[in-house]
């Protein structure tokens, strides 16, 4: 795949100005007006992590409990008819708190106010202009990634908020590739433009968000129906620079059986502020790190079995969050630990049963339980996490409720003595109610 990406790359390019490309994107608008969409999405969240070797907050409150409602509007324009297309995008978000008073805050919810308590409700908009030629697209303002190397999170009330420009061009059929600069990233609870935390200096001190900006690059390419593969790589200046890589194939058995391997991996590459700094806090310095993870998935009916194996190495752990708290992309990547200790090794066995095979569509259930040991600590000893998570969902199929969804998560969080001062011991729950509605 290294042999091939220049050559795509250098085709793409060609294909924008070349009479092999048929009818395109842009070809086929029908108007800014006509293509436009606007959605609303409602969300309840409850979540509480009952912690069961200390306190979470203060000396009284060993658990940690907070639920909201949150609802998010977003529009989307189509373009405007000619060779290049013109757009808008907007959104528009606002969440109201329901529980969680100061002595048992902390879930990442709600933000807090001067006085330490949580915020009562939070909201913010943000909008961006695109222009189309051909499959090629310029997106310019607020807007949400999802770029294996700068990927806005959506796991909390409210979503990150990346601002600046992206490229995305899908000019031969299976190739996509993206290019982009963001300089500002709003935390999920955080309402400033630029409002993540980024590494803390030599003093401990938390410099604030993306700073001297971040470039990111990415190409995929479908080689079969089958067959994928994806590689990305950013430069987060004055932080680190990050590569990544993914295969995933999928072997059909038969009409009801098939075998699903999937590899990703990442390179960080700490850059002159980074190599100074102690990125999670444990004394080692820089924030050099590999990690891999291969998964293996046999799908039979209504029921899947997984396998993964994930391996972390470096200087420290793997570091992310200024780049998006989704930027992520590994199978041991779950509910409360990624499992990306200094030097971790992990094993997952995953269990998914999908119930329409069993006469009740949109009704799923999960379960899977992560093992890490070999975690490096400052003279503690060998570090050792686990974790056993257990989800279900419900989505309606149809009539005025089609796409509300039902989303039960219970997990189990341990760790040794040796590695319990990074992540402690606790049962985290959460109810997440949501209700998408397609108004145009």
């Amino acid at each position: 795949m290294r042999v091939m990406k220049w050559s795509m790359i250098a085709l793409a390019v060609a294909a924008g100005t070349s009479q092999f490309a048929v009818a395109s994107s842009q070809d086929e608008s029908k108007g800014f007006l006509e293509d436009s969409s606007l959605k609303l999405k409602t969300r309840f969240e409850y979540m509480n992590r009952d912690f069961k070797n200390g306190a979470s907050n203060n000396a009284t409150s060993g658990y940690r409990q907070d639920s909201g409602l949150s609802q998010l509007l977003t529009y989307e324009s189509g373009f405007t008819q000619g060779i290049v297309g013109f757009g808008l995008d907007a959104m528009a978000m606002g969440s109201v708190k329901l529980d969680g008073g100061t002595g048992h805050r902390g879930n990442g919810l709600f933000a807090v106010d001067s006085e330490n308590n949580p915020e009562k409700s939070q909201g913010k908009v943000g909008g961006a202009v695109k222009l189309r030629l051909s499959d090629t697209t310029l997106k310019y303002g607020r807007q949400f990634v999802a770029s294996p190397v700068f990927a806005t999170d959506d796991s909390r009330m409210l979503p990150e908020v990346a601002e600046g420009t992206l490229i995305t061009s899908k000019e031969i059929k299976g190739l996509e590739l993206s290019a982009g600069r963001f300089t500002a990233l709003s935390a999920q609870t955080g309402m400033g433009h630029d409002s993540v935390a980024g590494l803390p200096d030599e003093d401990g001190n938390h410099g604030k968000g993306l700073s001297g900006g971040i470039n990111i690059f990415g190409a995929s390419y479908a080689f079969t129906d089958n067959f994928t593969g994806a590689i990305a790589a950013s430069d987060a200046e004055e932080y680190f620079k990050k590569y990544y890589l993914n295969l995933n194939y999928t072997l059909p058995i038969n009409d009801d059986q098939s075998l699903n391997f999937d590899l990703n991996g990442y390179k960080t590459k700490g850059d002159d502020r980074g190599d100074l700094v102690d990125a999670i806090g444990d004394g080692t310095l820089g924030v050099d790190n590999n990690l891999w993870s291969l998964a293996a998935a046999y799908s039979i009916g209504a029921h899947k079995f997984t396998l993964a194996y994930q391996q972390s190495s470096g200087d420290n752990a793997y570091y992310y969050g200024v780049d998006g708290n989704s930027t992520i992309f590994v199978s041991n990547s779950i509910q409360i630990s990624d499992f990306v200790g200094r030097e971790e090794k992990s094993y997952q066995a995953r269990y998914d049963l999908n119930m329409a095979t069993y006469g009740v569509p949109g009704l799923s259930f999960m379960t899977r339980y992560v093992m890490g040991n070999n975690i490096e600590t400052n003279g503690l000893g060998e570090g050792k996490e686990n974790e056993w998570n257990l989800e279900s969902k419900y989505v309606v199929q149809e009539g005025p409720a089609k796409d509300l969804s039902f989303r039960a998560r219970f997990a189990n969080y341990r760790a040794n003595g040796a590695y319990s001062g990074y992540s402690r011991d606790n049962y985290d729950t959460r109810l997440i109610i949501e209700y998408p509605l397609n108004i145009l």
